[in-house]
């Protein structure tokens, strides 16, 4: 009998974590996730590595964070039902063009209205005109009213200084902290004046140094005109960011903090 019950006890054991295997497998867990996370990545390309990195990241925060990943490689999905589902957007280096319109609307009702948060990184602030693609005006405002203008192409060792300390994605961050490889995007002026900015990068410690300079470079801001808890990381091209202590502790706080989660 205790030989049954042994063997019994065994297979129910192995079906439950079957089980969890497969319905949790967005979350590395079974348990209700607390709350729904939408990815848009670049497919392919030079940020590859970079994407591939953060979803390995990713995947180990939902796990401890208890928070479920939803990955899409094009804005062909996004409409106001569709978005409904997800407390938080990442966009993770996809660009501001290649949207439909009903993709354009529904983001913009989602960051205008506050019905999820939002992280950008990298290549979301590549405005202008791209693949033929037109500016979109709307998305430009949103990220401070810029226009993407150059960049350092053989990129730059460099120091951020964080400008916000007390901001809930700025917790637990030293007073500056290097990037040891980035491109240092430029726009035709500083987001600033209509942005929160919450670190900057100094471009006196260029390594090498570059006369690809703006002067004030914000390169993580909010733009606390929408409802939508929204932060902008402009670091995101090389995949050795996520051993990065400083930057993964920002990409931790911005998921907390941008899904309303954050203590």
């Amino acid at each position: 009998m205790a030989t049954h019950f042994t063997k019994r006890s065994f297979i129910r054991s192995l079906l439950i974590l079957v089980g969890a295997s497969g319905s949790g497998s967005l979350l590395g867990q079974s348990t209700k996730p607390r709350f729904n996370v939408l990815v848009m990545t670049e497919a392919g390309g030079i940020h590859a590595p970079f994407v591939a990195a953060a979803k390995t990241w990713l995947s180990n925060q939902a796990a401890e964070n208890n928070f479920a990943i939803h990955y899409i490689e094009n804005a062909e999905p996004i409409n106001d039902r569709f978005l409904d589902q997800y407390q938080l957007f990442i966009q993770l280096n996809y660009p501001p063009y290649m949207w439909s319109d009903t993709a354009k609307a529904a983001f913009q009702k989602y960051i205008t209205e506050g019905k999820g948060g939002w992280i950008g990184f990298h290549h979301a602030t590549l405005l202008g005109e791209f693949d033929g693609y037109s500016i979109w005006p709307w998305f430009s405002d949103f990220m401070g009213g810029i226009r993407y203008k150059n960049y350092i192409a053989d990129f730059a060792k460099a120091t951020v200084r964080v400008e916000a300390k007390n901001h809930p994605c700025m917790k637990g961050l030293p007073a500056s902290f290097e990037v040891q490889k980035e491109e240092w995007y430029t726009y035709d002026k500083s987001p600033r004046p209509n942005v929160n900015v919450l670190a900057s990068v100094d471009e006196s410690t260029y390594s090498p140094d570059s006369a690809i300079k703006m002067g004030d470079h914000p390169v993580v801001w909010s733009n606390e005109r929408m409802k939508a808890r929204n932060i902008y990381i402009f670091m995101g091209h090389h995949p050795d960011l996520l051993t990065n202590k400083a930057f993964t502790t920002i990409f931790r706080n911005a998921i907390l903090w941008g899904a309303g989660k954050s203590e």
